[in-house]
């Protein structure tokens, strides 16, 4: 049982965070200037969050409103600079009707970067001082959401981390939990797949057309999802980082098709469509990991499980990030940014069932409490760019 935080929506969080979120890009020095005291506390629950835009964005708003009321966080400030296009009015109301303290600060109402920051870290403190008190309840594990990624890859994430991230999904879906896999841009061509273990044929073709519409933004930008370095790691195509990519979800039947802020309705594996609907406009889907973890958290991902063979160190604002590392050379240069050692498979010290059994064991000791290395060296990077989506049809969250 997880011992959590009980929201007055009734949603339950593992973690007790106050966000400080800036509207728009002139506000980001600001918003990072009042979190800055708190950055060395023990407990790394102050988080920066933000979008950069002054255009107004519906994915942006709908982005901002799932992440200021995910149940890892227990009040959010919001930090405007006063004449961008952003709701600030409405997300503040959004955030209080969810029971949750919350305010907006107005630099060009409030007097400049020094009086708001200082007004800023007032209310963070008091705020701070208010979450003590929150209700903490047993939590089930089939009352949990967990979202996977990976990054960084190279040769060996599709033969150890991957696959063992599968095994730890299958295990927490037989336990209840909701899990969210994504990047259909690195699917392609492991559609049908996916289709064929779909709980209904409408899903499987609505899996099938979110595919092929990654396909036709990629054909359009005229390059794939594989990266120099990926290609340094010994991943020579796309097929191949699909295949790898694809060993992350798991043999679970898929349940449903999310798009970025919408919540699993109940257990099962989900996958996520991060590429925007609609002519391509925006460059790059995701232009790095880190914008996709949010769309993850935004989902109520409560923690992200990150495979990597090449090495990466990120983490994340709002939600911990477990790393799983693929390749026994970069586990051994990077210990102390990784939590799970997925290369002994590689070298004959453990099997996919024990590495598996590791990553969900891990995934349910983070939900009580325990700090992830990312968490403890503090990293908490946060990235939103503009995109566009419509709403999932009823196929992709069939009955």
């Amino acid at each position: 049982m997880i011992n959590s935080y009980l929201r007055q929506d009734g949603r339950k969080g593992i973690r007790n965070v106050v966000v400080v979120a800036y509207l728009v890009e002139c506000g980001h020095h600001v918003a990072r200037k009042i979190a800055q005291p708190f950055e060395d506390r023990e407990e790394h629950d102050v988080h920066v969050i933000g979008f950069p835009g002054c255009f107004p964005n519906a994915y942006a708003d709908r982005m901002m409103r799932a992440l200021t009321t995910h149940p890892n966080v227990g009040a959010a400030l919001l930090v405007s600079l006063g004449c961008e296009s952003f709701d600030g009015q409405g997300l503040k109301a959004h955030v209080q009707a969810s029971g949750r303290p919350g305010e907006l600060m107005i630099i060009q109402r409030d007097g400049g970067t020094r009086s708001t920051v200082e007004a800023g870290r007032a209310w963070v403190e008091e705020a701070l001082t208010t979450l003590q008190g929150t209700p903490r309840v047993d939590m089930k594990p089939n009352e949990l959401v967990v979202g996977t990624i990976c990054g960084g890859s190279d040769a060996t994430s599709g033969l150890t981390a991957n696959p063992a991230m599968g095994r730890a999904f299958d295990m927490l879906v037989d336990l209840g939990a909701a899990c969210i896999f994504e990047e259909t841009g690195e699917l392609i061509g492991c559609e049908q797949y996916m289709a064929d273990r779909a709980v209904t044929p409408e899903l499987g073709q609505a899996i099938v057309d979110s595919v092929a519409k990654a396909h036709r933004h990629y054909h359009t930008l005229g390059h794939a999802s594989i990266s120099v370095g990926n290609a340094f790691g010994g991943l020579t195509t796309i097929e191949e980082k699909s295949m790898g990519a694809y060993a992350k979800s798991g043999s679970a039947p898929i349940s449903g098709l999310l798009k970025p802020g919408d919540i699993p309705p109940k257990g099962g594996l989900y996958l996520l469509d991060m590429v925007p609907d609609g002519d391509v406009r925006f460059g790059f889907p995701s232009i790095n990991d880190t914008e996709e973890i949010g769309e993850l958290i935004a989902c109520g991902a409560h923690v992200v499980m990150f495979s990597t063979g090449r090495g990466s160190v990120v983490g994340s604002a709002i939600s911990p990030v477990i790393k799983v590392c693929a390749n026994p050379e970069t586990f051994e240069l990077l210990w102390d940014d990784m939590d799970i050692d997925a290369g002994r498979i590689l070298q004959g010290e453990a099997s996919l069932e024990e590495v598996g059994k590791e990553i969900r064991n891990n995934v349910l000791a983070v939900a009580q409490g325990t700090l992830t290395n990312s968490e403890d060296l503090g990293h908490q990077e946060f990235c939103m760019k503009y995109k566009r989506f419509e709403p999932i049809g009823p196929e992709c969250l069939p009955a």
